[in-house]
């Protein structure tokens, strides 16, 4: 066929009616079977394009189905994390405040009262009577009260095991309320140290009283806990020790043994509230009655 014919020839071809123009059929149909074969392959690339299409749709729409899922995780996470943040649903227990431990050291009964050798027990009579805490109560081998001191609990005591036992009860109450042992405050007598002095320490040994040696014996042999010392002075000329710490005080040493009590009282105060070292530099450079007149 010439190329000049061929415009021609395309120009007087006619269509049966209802059907689609030239250009909107597959050429296969107007060509030799030759040229028809020879096209064929490109139509089932062009069908399979449109399959290829398809699973692109499909593919899209399993990505949007996935994206759809990611956001809902997301979104399930997002919501899991800030009710795990939130503080209304899991608040904190407040962290356990244990009592403080006052104890006083002396000996039980009319027979003792007034005497050197319980000046830890009027000390927390003292204590009692300034707080408003009643000691009427008889526990852990003990005249036992109950009370606080600002925001801060605590517990006075006063063995009635006589002297030489007194850890059997401090060890029982330490044991019972679970009370750490820089929270046990221990009040007794000293022979060492200058009649109306005050010395508070954080720890140490039993320095030969028989009532501190009963309670670190007690405590498994820990000496790690606070206490304020008391001086009540040495026995004068030859007299015996035992006599002398069981002798009662005469009206001038009365009067300094309640300025002192009046010490002891501010610096557990001090203690409770302020801290430890704060009262220790409060208590241990407070001078004397006798040295300030």
């Amino acid at each position: 066929m010439k190329a000049a014919a061929f415009p021609s020839k395309i120009a007087n071809l006619s269509f049966p009616p209802g059907r689609c123009p030239l250009f909107f059929r597959s050429p296969a149909a107007f060509l030799s079977p030759a040229l028809s074969s020879s096209i064929s392959t490109p139509y089932r690339k062009l069908t399979r394009g449109r399959r290829g299409i398809e699973g692109f749709m499909s593919q899209s729409s399993s990505s949007q189905s996935l994206s759809s899922l990611s956001t809902s995780f997301s979104s399930q996470s997002e919501s899991e994390l800030l009710q795990a943040q939130s503080p209304s649903l899991k608040p904190k227990p407040p962290p356990q405040q244990f009592p403080w431990l006052i104890v006083g050291l002396g000996n039980p009964g009319k027979k003792f009262q007034g005497t050197r050798h319980n000046v830890g027990f009027e000390m927390v009579d003292a204590l009692a009577d300034a707080e408003g805490i009643s000691m009427n109560t008889v526990n852990f081998k003990a005249l036992f009260g109950k009370g606080v001191i600002g925001n801060i609990p605590i517990m006075l005591a006063k063995p009635q095991t006589f002297m030489n036992a007194s850890g059997e009860s401090v060890g029982q109450i330490v044991s019972f309320y679970k009370i750490p042992l820089k929270q046990v405050l221990v009040i007794y007598d000293d022979l060492d140290l200058p009649f109306g002095k005050l010395r508070l320490l954080p720890k140490g040994g039993h320095g030969g009283h028989n009532g501190m040696r009963s309670i670190i014996d007690r405590l498994k042999g820990s000496r790690d806990f606070p206490r304020l010392r008391i001086g009540i002075g040495r026995p004068p000329g030859k007299m015996d020790t035992a006599n002398y710490v069981l002798r009662q005080f005469n009206k001038q040493e009365q009067q300094e043994l309640d300025y002192t009590f009046q010490t002891g009282l501010e610096a557990i105060r001090i203690m409770l509230l302020e801290g430890f070292n704060k009262s220790a530099t409060f208590v241990n450079t407070r001078k004397s009655m006798e040295q300030l007149s």
